[in-house]
């Protein structure tokens, strides 16, 4: 069985992937993990650390065969705002929520939940029931057009000290996939208080 060790990301120049393997997103966030490719082949990918994949990006077999990473369709929710302060305002209630979201210029989108959708219903949203590949935001990740893989995999290979940086400053679009640490923060500026008000007494 081939392996996997090393990977490229999509657009490439030169790459002519012979093989495919498709994944929803959740699947996509790989270190070691067998695949089974389109093709009825497998291989073992065994990576030195984890990467979040996006759509079109490469792995690179041991004979130097390329298999392309393809994105699967999921069932999703695309939700559009009166306009773009609008669309703002309810990225904000998603991450309130902790959920995964797909930033885009006009719309975001969502894995299906009704309550959710009966909830962004009742701020004015406009929410569609689609099937298409899901990238979420993750930390510093953000979806523009090709560059998409790249900060993908920098936010997974540099995701803890990364996000602890710069996740305040873009809460409105990024705090869905790392709300529960601003919760740790929380919890750790309570603690501190409770300390110093026994010493007081």
């Amino acid at each position: 069985m081939q392996r996997v060790t090393s990977y490229l990301p999509a657009g490439t120049p030169s790459s002519h992937p012979t093989a495919q393997v498709k994944l929803p997103h959740d699947l996509r966030h790989l270190r070691r993990k067998l695949l089974h490719l389109e093709n009825g082949e497998m291989v073992m990918l065994d990576l030195k650390d984890p990467v979040l994949f996006a759509n079109g990006d490469l792995l690179v077999r041991e004979d130097g065969e390329l298999i392309e990473i393809l994105a699967a369709d999921e069932k999703l929710f695309e939700i559009r705002g009166r306009d773009r302060t609008h669309l703002v305002e309810l990225a904000w209630h998603l991450g309130n929520r902790h959920l995964a979201a797909q930033i885009e210029e006009d719309r975001i989108v969502i894995l299906r939940d009704h309550v959710i959708r009966s909830m962004l219903q009742g701020l004015g949203a406009t929410v569609l029931e689609i099937d298409e590949p899901f990238q979420p935001a993750r930390g510093a990740y953000h979806s523009h057009g090709g560059h998409a893989h790249d900060h993908g995999h920098a936010a997974h290979n540099h995701g803890h000290n990364h996000d602890h940086g710069h996740d305040h400053g873009h809460d409105h679009g990024h705090a869905h996939g790392h709300d529960r640490q601003h919760d740790h923060s929380c919890d750790h500026d309570h603690n501190h208080e409770h300390h110093h008000g026994h010493k007081h007494d």
